[in-house]
């Protein structure tokens, strides 16, 4: 169960958070975590004003945890993958949380559509907020200011973003892709950036929204796709643009300098669009 006192206690870690001083970042990875590197690094070596107070992982085992742990900074993980057998063997005696409400989860999630099956979405929406629930438990006990996902390869749903994103207007879930987007969206952006035959590769920083892959830009690199590069030799290039620019945004957010404005688009054929997008100052 999610605990009672759960939204306050992130509501007032968003309060805590004052220009000038460090703050504090929270981590979910599932890999190796050469991007939690970087940005343990970077505060380290104070490239960035803030420091580490979690890493936690859908995966017990997931390398990136001795990273962490290395640095005595504290540890959890919360095993999605025996939460989703389980759910998948007997729904019927699944503990959702009580403050689930599937109808608005499902309003505000851009995965799925009307169109698509409704047992498929329902599964996905309901276990993934049990584990959800039980990073949120987790999480509850380190107040932080900014939540990096460092190769954390599980789509989040709007029950766990809005518990984290408290403040209107005040994202704090960033994310890197191995993709220029909005381009190549989903788990391979290096991958199907070189099946495409694509001349220019690159990676994108942005905070998370109920899509994947959708949210705000906040910041991207390129580089060069040669004749003679390779799916390895590309990821190479991507990997270290990300290393570089991951705590370049982080430390944008730390400045305060990124807000995030709703601008509205009149198209060709007269139809208007909103989109939130990043400003820089």
């Amino acid at each position: 169960m999610v605990n009672l006192h759960l939204c306050t206690r992130f509501i007032r870690a968003g309060e805590a958070y004052k220009m000038g001083s460090k703050i504090r970042i929270g981590a979910l990875i599932s890999g190796s975590g050469t991007n939690l590197q970087a940005i343990i690094d970077a505060c380290d070596t104070e490239k960035i004003d803030g420091q580490m107070v979690f890493v936690g992982s859908d995966d017990s085992g997931a390398r990136g945890l001795q990273r962490a742990r290395k640095k005595n900074i504290p540890t959890f993980a919360v095993d999605y993958k025996s939460i989703i057998r389980e759910f998948r063997k007997e729904p019927a005696e699944a503990v959702l949380p009580d403050d689930f409400d599937i109808k608005e989860i499902f309003a505000k999630q851009t995965f799925f559509s009307d169109r698509d099956d409704p047992a498929k979405s329902n599964f996905f929406l309901m276990s993934r907020a049990i584990a959800e629930a039980g990073l949120l438990d987790a999480m509850q006990p380190y107040p932080f200011d900014l939540l990096v996902l460092a190769g954390f390869m599980r789509n989040l749903s709007p029950y766990f973003i809005d518990r984290v994103n408290t403040v209107p207007n005040r994202p704090r879930i960033m994310n890197i892709h191995p993709a220029l987007l909005p381009a190549f969206a989903g788990l391979d952006g290096y991958g199907d950036t070189f099946r495409y035959g694509c001349k220019v590769g690159g990676c994108t920083v942005h905070f998370i929204d109920y899509g994947e892959d959708t949210g705000p830009i906040i910041g991207q690199r390129t580089f060069q796709i040669c004749p003679e590069d390779t799916l390895d030799s590309i990821r190479q290039k991507g990997l270290k643009l990300e290393w570089e620019l991951y705590p370049e945004c982080i430390q944008l957010f730390a400045a305060g300098r990124i807000k995030t404005v709703k601008t509205d688009f009149v198209l060709r054929g007269g139809e208007k669009v909103s989109k939130t997008v990043v400003k820089i100052s």
